[in-house]
């Protein structure tokens, strides 16, 4: 029985691994495809060049269930309305900010199968100007709201305390993706939206 389970383990552990790295890979896609257009989008790297998720190390139920990454989140934006500096994106507030969005759902609830939702927000209003006085320090909003975010079937029209912002997405099964083209046609969706 032990010897069993100590398989189950490394074969489940195995496999979340690989699917980490394909993510990986699927969102580097989508950057090479993004920043190909016009617009020249750079993935947004508030800390660094990654994703942002939301993870626990709390021994309580609840935040057990967060021990490992459900979620992932980047956020694309125009060349021309963000700059480098340190390896990290600077995206300062303005009245014409409008940035693309991609939500990889691995696991919840609600959730039949994985799913990547992508899409835009705009109309960004930052309602904590002295503590944020940049695009990045809103990222906890995006990986611990998801679910209120993407709540609306492919509109966003989102209000806190900290931000409102709205737009909308697009969303397909994760595992029906599996070829550049396929990459390449929900970047075309998600640009689409954008445009409009």
């Amino acid at each position: 029985m032990a010897k069993e389970l100590a398989k189950q383990t490394k074969e489940a552990f195995d496999f979340i691994q690989k699917l980490y790295l394909e993510l990986s890979y699927f969102i580097k896609e989508i950057e090479g495809f993004l920043k190909d257009e016009p617009e020249e989008f750079l993935i947004g790297k508030p800390s660094g060049y990654g994703i942002i998720t939301r993870t626990s190390s709390g021994l309580e139920p609840h935040y057990v269930e967060n021990w490992l990454p459900r979620l992932t989140f980047n956020f694309f934006c125009p060349t021309n309305m963000t700059k480098i500096e340190g390896g990290c994106t600077v995206t300062k507030f303005n009245k014409s900010l409008k940035v693309i969005i991609i939500y990889i759902l691995l696991h919840d609830k609600s959730l039949n199968q994985p799913t990547v939702c992508g899409g835009y927000i705009e109309n960004i209003e930052n309602k904590k100007i002295d503590k944020f006085n940049k695009f990045e320090h809103l990222m906890s909003v995006f990986s611990y709201n998801a679910n209120k975010i993407l709540s609306s079937p492919h509109k966003i029209d989102y209000s806190d305390n900290y931000c409102t912002f709205c737009g909308e997405y697009t969303k397909k099964p994760l595992y029906s993706i599996n070829s550049s083209l396929e990459v390449k046609k929900l970047v075309d969706s998600i640009l689409a939206l954008y445009r409009k």
